[in-house]
Parts: C-alpha cells; sequence; structure tokens
C-alpha cells in the first residue's frame, strides 16, 4: 500500500489473470460487449438485469433440463421473477465438482486436528444421507432443521436435504432452546438434526438439555437425527436414527430437480428486537449470486481453499458453503477464534493451506488491539484475499493488514445481509483499495445512497437502497401470506425500492463506506452521523477496547449522547483520557457530535452475527423493558445485559 495516498494497487498477477478480467473478456468474445471500465460494466449489469444474470448463468454454464422462458419475467419489487421454466439443485452444482482424492471440506477442531473430507467421500455420504432422508418420507417442501456447530457433518445434511428438494433451516448450538424455538416453530419442521455438544474456549459445552427442549417444543418432528450419543435425551413419540450408519452404504447421487425459486433454505433476522423474520430463499436465486459473488468478486477457483469464520448461525456460514459451488475447498475452523490465544485463526490459515480468508470486522480489530503480528504467529505466504464484514472495517485496520500481515495483500471488505443472502458492496481483483472503503458496487446490484426525499447523491451520506431486483432476494417470509411483513421491512418507506437499513457514502471513484445502521444514527442538532464515524475516533485510542454509542431523542427534550467504553486491560476512564477523546471527536467528527455522558461498561453487546446492540440498548435507555427489546439467546456475550438493565433503571430513575 501506498502510505502517503493510502492506495493499494492489485499487481497484474492478480488483476490480469483474475475471474473478473477473464468474465470481461468472455462477455466481448461471446455477447460482442466491450467496457471501458469497471464502472461501465457495472452499469450495463444494473441497466440490463436480464441480459447479466443471464451472462452469469451460461459463463458459469449453470444447467437445467428444461429451459427457461425468461431470465426476469417480472421486474417490480417485491414479485419478481426469475428463470421460470429453468430447473436447477443446489447439491447437483456442488457434486459437478467432484475430483477424486481431492479435498472437499478440511475441518480443524479446536484443538488443532485437522480432518480432510475428499470430494467423493462427501457425495457418497450426501447420496447415502439423501437415501435415508427418502426413506423417511422426507420430500419436496418438507421442512428439516438443524441444530450444530460448523462442521463437515453439518455441510453435509444440509447437502442431502438440498438434493430431495427439503427445506433446510439452521441454528448454532450457542443459541438456547427459547430461542431456537422462536424461530423453528415458524416452519413447522419434519426432521431435526442435532449434536449435543461441542469444545468452545477449552471447555465441552453440553447441549442435552437445549436438545432435549428442542425435541419436546416443536409438535410437527417425526424424525430426530443425532449427531452423537445424546445420553439422557428422551425422544419420546419421535423417531430416533443415529447418525453414522445413514451413511453407509453405496447410493447413487440422485438429487431431485426443482424450480429456479424453489424454496433452499430459511435463515432469519437477528432477532435482537421482536420476532425474527424467517426469510426464504430459493434454489437458483443463491446457486447465481453466490457464483458472482464468490466467483468474480472473490476471485475463487477450484485451486483454492477458501475459509470464513463464521458460527452456523450467521448466513456467513451460507456463503462460506458456496465455495463448493465453484469446486474450491472449503475449510472450517470449529470452536473459539481466540482460544488459545488470539493468534488461532492466523496459524490455522497455515495448518489449513488456505488462500482466500474472511472473517468478522470485530475480530480483525481484535487481533488488532491485543498486538497480534499475523506475520510472526503463522506462514501466511499461500494467502491472496483477506474480507471482512459484519460491520464497517476501520481505516487504521486496512494499515494494520498491510503492516502486519502482508503489504502485497488483497483486502476486501464486504458489505449485503442475510436478507438476501448476498453482497451489495464488495471487493475486485481488478480495482484499487482505497483505506476505509469497500471497492464497489457489486455487479447487478443497483446500489444508491438516496437522501431524505428519495434522490440519489454521490459523495454523500444516504440511505442504502438498491433499486433493482436481484435473484437472491427473499422469496417471501415464511408464514407472510399477504405479503405484508416483508413490504413493510424492505420497501414501505420507498415504494419499489429495497431499503436495507444502513448508511452509505458512493465515493467518486466508485468505492463505498458504510456507517452504521441508519436507525442508529447520531443526530445532533440536526447534523446526522453514524456510529461508524464515533466508532472510528474512538476506538483509534489504544486504551479503548471497544465503544457502543447511542443517542438518546426525547419529544420536547434535548438529545442525550451516551458513550460506553469498554477500556484494555489495565487502562482507567480519567480525565486525561476522556478529555482526548472530546478532543478527537470535536476534531475529527464534529463539535456537536461531543457525547452528554461517558461510560465505562464491562463489555459491549454484540449479536452472535457480530453486530453492535445500538437499537436495543437505545431502547433500554428510552424506557423499554430489556427483556421487549433484546433476546439474550441472539447474543455472543449475553452476561453483559444484566450491567446494561441497572445502567438504565439508573438511568431511568426506576432504581
Amino acid at each position: 500500500m501506498n502510505t502517503q495516498t493510502g492506495v493499494w494497487t492489485p499487481p497484474a498477477t492478480l488483476s490480469e489473470t483474475s475471474n473478473m478480467a477473464a468474465f470481461i473478456r468472455w462477455l466481448q468474445t461471446a455477447r460482442g460487449l466491450a467496457f471501458s471500465d469497471y464502472d461501465a460494466l457495472w452499469t450495463w449489469s444494473v441497466q440490463s438485469p436480464s441480459d447479466f444474470w443471464q451472462a452469469i448463468w451460461d459463463f458459469y454454464d449453470v444447467r437445467s433440463p428444461t429451459p427457461h422462458t425468461a431470465v426476469l419475467e417480472h421486474a417490480q419489487m417485491p414479485g419478481a421473477v426469475w428463470f421460470p421454466g429453468a430447473q436447477v439443485n443446489y447439491a447437483a452444482q456442488v457434486m459437478r465438482h467432484v475430483r477424486p482424492d481431492r479435498c472437499a471440506i478440511r475441518h480443524q477442531a479446536e484443538d488443532g486436528t485437522l480432518t480432510d473430507l475428499t470430494w467423493d467421500e462427501m457425495q457418497q455420504q450426501v447420496a447415502n444421507l439423501a437415501q435415508a432422508l427418502r426413506g423417511m418420507g422426507i420430500g419436496q417442501g418438507d421442512r428439516v432443521v438443524g441444530y450444530l456447530p460448523n462442521t463437515p457433518q453439518t455441510i453435509v445434511a444440509f447437502l442431502a436435504v438440498a438434493s430431495v428438494g427439503a427445506i433446510w433451516s439452521l441454528c448454532a448450538p450457542d443459541m438456547g432452546a427459547p430461542t431456537v424455538l422462536e424461530r423453528f416453530r415458524q416452519i413447522a419442521p419434519k426432521a431435526v438434526f442435532t449434536a449435543s455438544g461441542s469444545d468452545f474456549g477449552g471447555v465441552w459445552r453440553d447441549r442435552s438439555a437445549e436438545v432435549q427442549a428442542l425435541l419436546q417444543g416443536m409438535d410437527t418432528l417425526e424424525h430426530w437425527i443425532t449427531m452423537d450419543a445424546a445420553d439422557g435425551v428422551d425422544p419420546g413419540q419421535i423417531l430416533r436414527h443415529d447418525w453414522a450408519p445413514l451413511l453407509t452404504g453405496d447410493a447413487a447421487f440422485a438429487p431431485v430437480d426443482v424450480p429456479f425459486e424453489h424454496p433452499l433454505w430459511v435463515v432469519y433476522s437477528s432477532g435482537t428486537t421482536g420476532s425474527p423474520k424467517p426469510i426464504v430463499h430459493g434454489h437458483g436465486g443463491i446457486i447465481v449470486e453466490h457464483l458472482k459473488l464468490q466467483g468474480l468478486h472473490c476471485n475463487l477457483t477450484s485451486e483454492d481453499v477458501f475459509s470464513w469464520f463464521t458460527s452456523t448461525g450467521w448466513i456467513m456460514w451460507n456463503a462460506q458453503v458456496a465455495g463448493l459451488l465453484l469446486g474450491s475447498t472449503i475449510a472450517l475452523a470449529e470452536g473459539n477464534p481466540s482460544y488459545p490465544d488470539a493468534g488461532r485463526l492466523w496459524r490455522f490459515i497455515e495448518a489449513a493451506e488456505v488462500t482466500s480468508f474472511g472473517s468478522g470486522a470485530a475480530w480483525f480489530t481484535g487481533c488488532m488491539k491485543a498486538g497480534v503480528v499475523p506475520r510472526d504467529e503463522a506462514d501466511l505466504s499461500r494467502l491472496r484475499m483477506l474480507g471482512a464484514t459484519g460491520s464497517p472495517l476501520p481505516p487504521e485496520a486496512y494499515a494494520w493488514v498491510h503492516t502486519n500481515v502482508r503489504d502485497d495483500l488483497w483486502l476486501a471488505p464486504i458489505a449485503g445481509g442475510t436478507d438476501f443472502a448476498g453482497a451489495f458492496l464488495a471487493g475486485n481483483p481488478m480495482l484499487p483499495v482505497h483505506v476505509g472503503e469497500m471497492q464497489c458496487r457489486a455487479l447487478g446490484a443497483s446500489v444508491l445512497a438516496f437522501d431524505e426525499a428519495g434522490n440519489p447523491v454521490e459523495d454523500e451520506v444516504g440511505e442504502l437502497v438498491c433499486t433493482v431486483p436481484m435473484p437472491s432476494m427473499p422469496l417471501y417470509l415464511w408464514g407472510d401470506d399477504d405479503g405484508e411483513r416483508l413490504h413493510s421491512s424492505y420497501f414501505d418507506t420507498y415504494p419499489g425500492v429495497w431499503r436495507h437499513g444502513d448508511w452509505v457514502k458512493i465515493t467518486p471513484h466508485g468505492g463505498a463506506i458504510i456507517y452504521g445502521r441508519s436507525d442508529a444514527t447520531i443526530n445532533r442538532h440536526g447534523v446526522r452521523m453514524g456510529t461508524a464515524d464515533i466508532y472510528r475516533v474512538v476506538e483509534d485510542f489504544p486504551q479503548v477496547a471497544d465503544s457502543l454509542v447511542v443517542d438518546l431523542e426525547y419529544l420536547g427534550k434535548p438529545s442525550c449522547m451516551i458513550l460506553f467504553l469498554k477500556l484494555a486491560e489495565g487502562e482507567v476512564l480519567d480525565d486525561t483520557l476522556r478529555q482526548s477523546i472530546i478532543s478527537g471527536l470535536k476534531a475529527r467528527v464534529s463539535p456537536r457530535h461531543v457525547p452528554d455522558m461517558i461510560e465505562t461498561a464491562p463489555d459491549i453487546p454484540y449479536t452472535l452475527t457480530g453486530k453492535k446492540l445500538e437499537v436495543p440498548i437505545k431502547k433500554r435507555l428510552l424506557g423499554q423493558p430489556m427483556a421487549k427489546v433484546a433476546t439474550a439467546d441472539a447474543m455472543s456475550n449475553p452476561g453483559c445485559l444484566d450491567w446494561y438493565d441497572a445502567f438504565a433503571r439508573r438511568y431511568l430513575g426506576t432504581d
């Protein structure tokens, strides 16, 4: 990276040999289309969505036994109809890449043990399990759920379910039974896969009681498949099946062809407030979106080893599995990313021979704060790309990566969402990386920044919207028969336009900066700022490990901005630090965005998907009960909620 300009330029060995460059050459040869730069390519992709998504279909040779009669039959949002007549299957697209003796899934247990599952082994296990599922009477449209850790077995289960046309849904085993039931009950599952425990942080976490509660709490269950002995768990009237015997045999892999928009899985909104939305995505939409995202924007090929550190409760688990669609080996790191120390995942990258790695932005900043020097932890010479998501990656993390990992490494943060299982903003191996920015708007994603009047703005912060449908957008929300919940969630602000709920600025050179959630805006004396503006300044102080800011606005009363600090070990909030933070905010944000209160907290609350609980804490401080605004089992660190609840009582004078 050029330290004076803050710009990293991709070497020709990356840009000219990338999948994006190959796609551009293919468009010229196969379609007679030439583009002067990426912006011209992006503009074509959103102005001619039918031509673009057909090009993705053809470039990646997606196959259907029946022809589609159109690409985008109805272009309205919601209600777009994609590839009518086409038939596909996600698992079939994966298994096109089976190569004997090549690794499909590499897994590292928390103790460092590495195991490989080859492509032919994976295909045989999926075929045998699919045959067993058919024997249980499970087929197209049935819902099958999993309460499982990040292991190869979980992926085998998913692929088997998809191959028979059933609908998959997954929750992480660190979630409590009430939270899982709040999700799974909505979709009335016929079968459940479970693991009754896993290692985390060097401790065995027994989840037998949670498994028991799940079996008792879903009255539509007919079958329970357990990955382990599950001693002491009583299935009652539900038929129990042990995992290992279901994988034996030599069944043929026989996926069922389903319509392009047949449901593939149900994923859930974070659930930190209200009932989580059960979001339904289709086989075909996910296939083409993930081929585009992982193939073009992440530059994955069949020669890559791809890993994105994730729990099974985050949409990045689904995105990680998508590496298989391109024939990549995917590498799973199970357990605590910081056990036995903060260098664990960097050593995993070396041990698993990872070439493309991603994680939540909070993990990178945690490594930076902990003083980790990755290049001293492991040989990272195979690594070609680092990705980040979940929250904005601060500018100082860009410099940290190029100083402490490798100065020639492609850093490609992305921003998207569970809602459409894709990315609006992404990387591009042919473009420069500007510090603090995501490189580009993703192909096919008509992302704009809207002002309050609904007009597009450039180089100004506005609402992130998408004005053209994408194939992976929700088919519907489960149980939302009249479509009202889907409409109110994404389309009620700007009719016919997807409102994502983030503040974004589109930069003059085509990059983008996320400024946090638009419903967590800091509005001081009419000047709006995203919370990320505050965090960039506050978390630049070495004494601050993490922070949370809320702006409390009352009708007819002045607003109150409260800044919560989690201090680094051994640090204290004295007058010097307090004044330094205030001075930094005045100089780097604005004099108006100075907190009325600065408080130290034992921890900063996060969801399981790595997002700070800004809105729930704000609502609690406005007087709503904690039980109504936050769900402990949807959090990665629920123990800190009691502290915020006590603070709210003191603040509100209700103690």
